[in-house]
């Protein structure tokens, strides 16, 4: 016997560990049950005020298990201390709108969308969204007791003063892999291809199983990188300069593993030793290294000095020499003078990200510009980018705000007893889709049933408050502990058992509570649905499809522009490339949005990190490549326009052709294959004749960077479910 319940306790905590790896979630269910459990006990039977438990308890839920606040343990606690006065001031402004159910629904559609849009400027900030909501709900319902403030602040301060300790001194979080410590072990791995690759270009035979097992981990380390792999509180998604300087980071990297991919494949089959293209990918490699490791705290920052000397060396040959262009060799070199400016972004992106502030030396191609801007003004230009049709964040404050309000005002008119049950009930239910929506529809209605089959019987037989003073405890860890780890069925029955215990403490309403909390989330549920079906029920799913369409569609633009300058037909694209910066706003924003919802599989899958990747690359890269190659510097040569002309008119067609798939899921034409050096050469070779070097470097430069957009769009083409990659999809 005795042998036996030690292998069902064995199978227990391992069935345990596998739901809850580390333990965080019973961590921080012990660690809530702990201060809410204090602070109810001191509110309501050490102080002997019902209101001062109330707002203490439910300031503790909140902040505690509403909030998903980001950063390891000193930095939550950090942010639960700053955020006090937004909280003072969301349960005043409901306290003092109470008095009205009209006034109350309209502080809650004016709160509820400045609450959720607030998350525009730093995504982050959507799991406070959460908890703010609440306060004021909890605030806005009957009675009317504005005499009551000081006592509702104080519990709602004391709870979070208290919380914010326990998250440092109680058994705090493991810290989880930073997205810096990612960046830095990818910078790692592709420096370490880079190396690979110059071995290739100077030693073709030695140690082909060597590279392409550094290949391999390149590969895996940089799709580590991808957005919807990374922890929504960790992932670089604000508008800050850190973040977006951390997203131009991965970009680049992802645009250094690919020319360095291209460059490999295209080593000759015999050594080149004072090959430009291998000392430019050795400098890489060493700069990459060193920008990786400058992001960890304390670092020196990495210094750019051999990068520009080995890129200025491998430039000068273009500018002189003589007799026949050796055009396979150039080929090369624009590839790796390609890498060498993608290195060059990911080595200033680290600057920028642990605070630097670049200068016009560092940033000649502008990609930097907002790190000499204050926080204020980013925030600004993301809220004003925002406020637009197309953004799935306006749709999604708007549904949220006018889905509360609606909830308040049948709440307030039916006159129901606890009236914010039903607002509950909506915020938890209501997602960014119709599909969601209807997915926490089913464990909220069956998991309150649930609940209340339980808590009735049972607060029809015990009438003592102190037994429910007793549990209280137990109820606490079995909703945000043993619930979580259950299901959202469990969860919510657990949840409503709780809610039954404290309001027996806080009232006499006996039995009928449970049954008032059952019509209270069928109500509120009912709203949300409503709200979730009649208010852009596809979710940012569509709007990504649609953003990302719209980003490809001006990316041809700026591209054909960019060919146009260089044949002396047209001016700077840089209308264009504004445009696209603009769009790629909003693709970020959804793409954000769209890692929270529920896919359907039916639909065809898209490697969205590269689809970013793709106006990542256009935007530096048409810099990059009018400074080498300045606007008209083919103008005198008919035969090479002609080239370049309709290869540009097919990859302007085909960034549309891709767009179109994108949006609507339909088979598009053929991407343009990207060629190697061999076949530019058969490509270049007819044109040569008495072209001066010059020329062809900068013809060969051009057509490369064409190459290499061509295999960006091979990257991102929707794929059937049997081949989904490894980057963020739909």
């Amino acid at each position: 016997m005795y042998k036996r319940q030690g292998v069902r306790g064995t199978s227990l905590l391992g069935a345990l560990r596998t739901r809850d790896p580390g333990y965080v979630v019973l961590r921080r269910a012990t660690r809530l049950t702990l201060v809410a459990s204090v602070v109810f006990y001191a509110c309501r039977y050490g102080a002997g005020s019902p209101m001062l438990a109330t707002y203490g308890l439910f300031g503790t839920i909140a902040a505690g298990s509403f909030a998903q606040l980001p950063g390891p343990a000193p930095q939550r606690a950090r942010i639960l201390v700053t955020s006090l006065p937004v909280v003072w001031a969301l349960i005043a402004a409901g306290s003092l709108l109470a008095w009205s159910t009209w006034a109350a629904a309209g502080g809650m559609l004016v709160i509820g969308f400045v609450v959720a849009f607030a998350g525009v400027g730093n995504p982050r900030l959507v799991g406070w969204a959460s908890a703010f909501q609440l306060f004021y709900i909890l605030a806005s319902f009957p009675p009317y007791q504005p005499g009551t403030l000081p006592q509702r602040l104080g519990g709602v301060t004391f709870a979070i003063v208290l919380l914010a300790a326990a998250e440092v001194f109680l058994w705090p979080d493991p810290v989880p892999v930073s997205y810096r410590q990612r960046l830095a072990e990818a910078a790692d791995g592709v420096g370490a291809f880079l190396d690979a690759a110059a071995d290739a270009l100077t030693d073709p035979h030695a140690g082909p199983g060597g590279r392409d097992a550094r290949r391999q981990r390149a590969y895996d380390v940089v799709a580590a990188l991808d957005l919807g792999r990374n922890p929504p509180a960790w992932a670089p998604t604000a508008a800050g300069v850190q973040d977006r300087a951390l997203r131009i980071c991965a970009a680049a990297l992802r645009e250094v593993l690919a020319e360095a991919d291209r460059l490999a494949a295209d080593a000759p089959p015999e050594p080149i030793p004072d090959l430009a293209a291998a000392g430019l990918l050795r400098s890489g490699a060493g700069t990459t290294r060193a920008a990786g490791r400058s992001l960890s705290p304390g670092a020196p920052p990495v210094d750019l000095d051999d990068l520009d000397v080995a890129i200025g060396r491998a430039e000068a040959p273009y500018a002189v020499g003589g007799g026949a262009p050796d055009v396979p060799r150039l080929c090369r070199d624009a590839t790796a003078l390609a890498l060498a400016d993608q290195v060059r972004v990911f080595a200033v992106g680290a600057r920028v990200a642990t605070g630097s502030t670049p200068d016009g030396a560092d940033d000649p191609s502008g990609l930097f510009e907002f790190a000499r801007h204050s926080p204020w003004t980013l925030y600004w230009w993301q809220f004003r980018a925002h406020l637009a049709p197309r953004s799935a964040h306006l749709h999604s404050s708007l549904r949220l705000a006018v889905a509360l309000a609606v909830a308040r005002v049948a709440a307030g008119v039916l006159q129901l007893t606890h009236g914010f049950w039903v607002l509950l009930a909506t915020l938890t239910v209501l997602r960014t889709s119709a599909a969601d929506t209807r997915t926490a529809l089913r464990p909220a209605l069956l998991g309150t049933i649930a609940g209340a089959a339980v808590s009735g019987p049972v607060m029809l037989v015990v009438g003592e408050p102190v037994v429910y003073a007793v549990v209280l405890p137990v109820t606490l860890i079995l909703a945000f502990g043993v619930g979580r780890l259950l299901g959202p069925v469990w969860q919510q029955a657990l949840f409503t058992v709780l809610l039954t215990v404290v309001f027996a403490q806080l009232g006499p309403e006996g039995w009928r509570l449970a049954e008032v909390r059952l019509v209270d989330v069928l109500l509120g549920a009912v709203v949300g649905v409503l709200a979730g079906v009649a208010m852009w029920p596809r979710g940012a799913g569509h709007d990504l499809r649609r953003n990302a369409a719209r980003l490809l569609a001006s990316s041809g633009d700026a591209v054909e522009r960019t060919v146009q300058a260089v044949l002396g037909g047209d001016d700077r694209p840089d209308r264009a490339i504004d445009q696209v910066r603009r769009r790629m706003v909003l693709v970020d924003s959804s793409y954000c949005q769209f890692h929270s919802e529920r896919h359907d599989p039916r639909r065809q899958q898209v490697s969205w990190d590269v689809v970013l990747s793709a106006g990542h690359r256009v935007v530096p890269g048409v810099e990059s490549l009018l400074r080498r190659n300045p606007p008209g510097c083919l103008a005198g040569w008919p035969a090479a326009a002609a080239l370049l002309r309709d290869t540009a008119g097919h990859l302007h067609s085909a960034y549309d052709d891709l767009a179109d798939e994108v949006a609507h899921g339909r088979t598009a034409a053929p991407l343009p294959v990207p060629g190697d050096c061999v076949d530019e050469l058969n490509r270049v070779r007819p044109l040569l004749g008495a072209a001066d070097p010059a020329s062809v470097r900068h013809l060969v430069e051009v057509d490369r960077w064409l190459a290499g957009l061509a295999d960006t769009l091979a990257r991102i083409r929707p794929h059937d479910d049997r081949d989904v990659g490894r980057g963020g999809q739909e």
